[in-house]
């Protein structure tokens, strides 16, 4: 146990996720770590290797000496170049050495957890050099995996904890960046309302108003006017929200009503995720 409830929060939900992702691919066969994923340009293998790379960062370990190929497509920024390096490291490495490194990665860390006694507003080391808190970093990697987890289940047919706590973990990090999709990203118009009715696993009504500057926030109420309403199901929003599918792909899973083109902005300006 850590000492503070927000950090436990966190943790379990990592610690959850990550035990997941670990039982998924122990017994894959060689080919099957090629396998593409629904994150761009990552394999299997690769999703594996941003996790494992990641959790080592953590843990303070220092980042690999590497040069990146210059033909790597999804790669286009500087915070792309960075998640990479942990990627492009392990490419080449088999079945066997990726478990054990896993499996190795998580034990370290989950021993990490339990000894950990930092308060949650402690800055840590975060990508780029920059710093977060220490709760910041917890979520973040709590969210991270379990949107992961959700790659390699899709890549490999494997469905499943689409509720558990990394789940509300991730609803908490998509709805806290709603009101910027809304009222700036997607421009929605001043004294206007619009309403999110998710149903499936993780269900929730949200409404995200606009103030007269132009400001939007979130709340649970329902709203008797909206300019549009959204109603889809937990999944598709994810795979949205994480940048995992076009809007048009799944144009028959979602349901509008009221304003379309403010809709489509909305949907047009989804992706959240890096």
């Amino acid at each position: 146990m850590t000492v503070h409830p927000s950090l436990q929060t966190y943790a379990d939900a990592w610690a959850h996720s990550v035990e997941a992702i670990s039982e998924l691919v122990q017994p894959l066969a060689e080919g099957d770590w090629n396998r593409a994923t629904p994150c761009p340009g990552w394999s299997v293998r690769d999703i594996v290797s941003h996790v494992i790379g990641m959790e080592c960062e953590m843990l303070g370990d220092p980042r690999p000496i590497h040069t990146l190929p210059r033909d790597l497509y999804h790669v286009r920024s500087e915070f792309a170049r960075y998640m990479e390096m942990q990627v492009d490291v392990r490419r080449h490495h088999t079945a066997p050495e990726m478990t054990s490194e896993l499996e190795y990665t998580i034990i370290r860390r989950n021993r990490q957890l339990r000894n950990e006694n930092r308060a949650p507003d402690t800055m840590v080391r975060a990508p780029l050099g920059a710093e977060q808190t220490l709760e910041l970093a917890y979520r973040m990697r709590a969210f991270d995996i379990w949107v992961h987890e959700q790659d390699l289940r899709a890549a490999l047919n494997r469905p499943g904890n689409l509720d558990s706590p990394g789940a509300l973990v991730a609803r908490d990090n998509f709805l806290a960046v709603l009101p910027r999709v809304v009222a700036k990203d997607a421009g929605a118009p001043p004294h206007s309302a619009v309403v999110f009715d998710v149903h499936g696993p993780v269900e929730f009504l949200r409404t995200v108003r606009v103030d007269a500057d132009g400001r939007g926030t979130i709340d649970g109420a329902p709203s008797l006017g909206p300019a549009a309403t959204l109603a889809l199901d937990w999944e598709t929003y994810v795979r949205l929200a994480a940048g995992r599918v076009r809007p048009a792909a799944v144009a028959d899973r979602i349901k509008i009503e009221g304003d379309a083109d403010l809709a489509w902005a909305i949907l047009d300006s989804f992706a959240v995720t890096p």
